[in-house]
């Protein structure tokens, strides 16, 4: 592990610094503007554009900016670093129909990430995440540009390696098609146990009923029970001496947000490791949905007994099943909410704050460190957002900024005023600041500077920057500022 970078100075760190797009779009730009620092001499895109502008206004290498010798990453990632970029690749396609942009991390917004990491001289670059078990690979490579990406970085001279975490792929995307086990070898990943120390502790009397959606519960049940909560780690991601960790900014059915906290619910290789919610209305103690419904509670069991079945016919008839009873709930007045996308999911948050927890603290074998073991950046994508019903079904939002920043609840802190949310009512962000073993923050949200081009402001005084997102369908009226900031 490198001494000479300080991997601490992320917790204590309460700037979050932002820019602007010329355009909310990805394309390019009218024509070439300087950027003397970089090989080409120049920036040729919106996204390069305005990374190049966030660090700016982040002053990374403050002394050097303008010139050839401007190195902004340089005062983080060493010389031989190994470094780890976590986009957001959920999915292929882009379930409302309204395009890839809202849904995943740009390629050119990673591109012109790597630009800049190049410049630091790193050993092993790894770009890599663990999209839903749906999701096509091959399809979103293609759709998303990402080999022809790589192989304009390696022409520029750094190495870069593309990575599909998942050990699990369900080709096609429905139960009772074909399921692909071990795609990736089992010593490619670390196992983490939480144990008493998880924030899922609390309620894991509970562990019976956490659910992931089309995994099969008795699975789950090996990996988080009182005292004991698993996670499994891509190896590249504790091997790195950074993580780039670049998001994109959307709404989030389960969590409301998703962004730099989120985001890294990525770095683990099997579903089953990970609680997304609880079975039941609350009014038995679960909180998949709200209230109580007799046909939601036959479709869970429904769902429950497809899960645990191998692909087939009866899989898919259970599934089918389940989704009629569903259906039958709604027309009879029901939302349609059936795997905790809700205002009252109290599950979420807690798998999402242990897998920042591990990023942050976690060594490769498999224990948590008093102090940081790696220094994390984040490098949000908001040049186009998404809202609604994230996040896999969003819509776009022409929001047109790029965040910056060491501390990821901090950031995330920022992105929910910038989209006319209270962040207090997400618990998600909430939660990020408490005191826990292995914290995320050693200050309070009050302390939170915004950094731009134009200076410095506290966060509550956004003003001009904010632009009110629609939320989730389970969280309007519950997320939204009392007197939401417009443009």
């Amino acid at each position: 592990m490198m001494t000479s970078v300080n991997h601490a100075a992320g917790a204590r760190d309460t700037s979050v610094a932002s820019a602007r797009s010329v355009r909310p779009d990805y394309g390019a730009l009218d024509g070439p503007a300087p950027a003397p620092e970089l090989p080409s001499g120049v920036v040729t895109s919106v996204a390069n554009a305005a990374v190049r502008e966030l660090l700016l206004a982040w002053g990374l290498d403050r002394e050097h900016a303008g010139t050839a010798q401007w190195n902004p990453l340089g005062c983080m990632i060493q010389p031989g670093a190994r470094v780890i970029l976590k986009p957001n690749w959920v999915l292929h396609w882009n379930q409302s129909g309204r395009g890839m942009d809202c849904l995943v991390t740009h390629a050119s917004v990673i591109e012109a990430a790597l630009e800049y990491v190049a410049l630091a001289r790193p050993g092993r670059v790894v770009v890599g995440d663990a999209p839903i078990q749906g999701c096509d690979f091959a399809a979103l490579r293609a759709a998303c540009g990402l080999d022809e990406m790589v192989e304009r970085v390696r022409s520029g001279g750094l190495d870069v390696e593309l990575a599909d975490f998942r050990r699990t792929v369900l080709p096609g995307g429905r139960l009772g098609g074909p399921k692909l086990d071990d795609c990736r070898q089992r010593d490619r990943f670390v196992l983490f146990d939480l144990a008493g120390d998880s924030l899922l502790e609390p309620v894991s009397a509970d562990a019976d009923k956490f659910r992931v959606t089309v995994y099969n519960p008795d699975l789950m049940r090996r990996t988080h029970a009182p005292g004991r909560h698993q996670y499994l780690i891509a190896r590249e991601v504790l091997e790195a001496d950074v993580a780039l960790n670049l998001p994109k900014l959307k709404c989030h059915k389960k969590a409301c947000v998703t962004g730099a906290l989120k985001n890294v619910v990525g770095i683990n290789g099997n579903k089953e490791y990970l609680p997304h919610h609880r079975k039941g209305g609350d009014r038995r103690a679960g909180d998949c949905y709200e209230g109580y419904s007799r046909l939601k509670q036959g479709a869970e069991d429904l769902l429950d007994a497809a899960n645990r079945r191998s692909p087939g016919m009866v899989q898919a008839m259970l599934g089918r099943t389940a989704e009629a009873m569903l259906n039958c709930a709604v027309r009879l007045g029901a939302d349609n909410n059936l795997e905790g996308s809700w205002h009252g999911n109290d599950t979420i948050w807690r798998t999402a704050l242990d897998l920042q927890r591990i990023l942050l603290f976690g060594r490769i074998d498999g224990t948590l460190a008093d102090e940081p073991q790696r220094t994390v950046i984040n490098i949000t994508d908001a040049i186009v957002a998404g809202e609604g019903d994230g996040p896999l079904a969003p819509t776009p939002v022409a929001s047109g900024f790029l965040t910056g920043a060491l501390n990821a609840a901090a950031a995330d802190w920022v992105h929910a005023l910038l989209m006319g949310f209270e962040p207090e009512a997400i618990p998600l962000l909430r939660h990020a600041f408490d005191r826990f073993r292995w914290p995320l923050a050693a200050f309070r949200p009050a302390e939170i500077r915004l950094r731009t081009s134009e200076g410095e402001q506290a966060a509550d005084e956004i003003g001009t920057w904010a632009q009110p997102f629609q939320a989730p369908s389970g969280w309007r009226g519950h997320c939204e500022r009392a007197a939401a900031l417009t443009l």
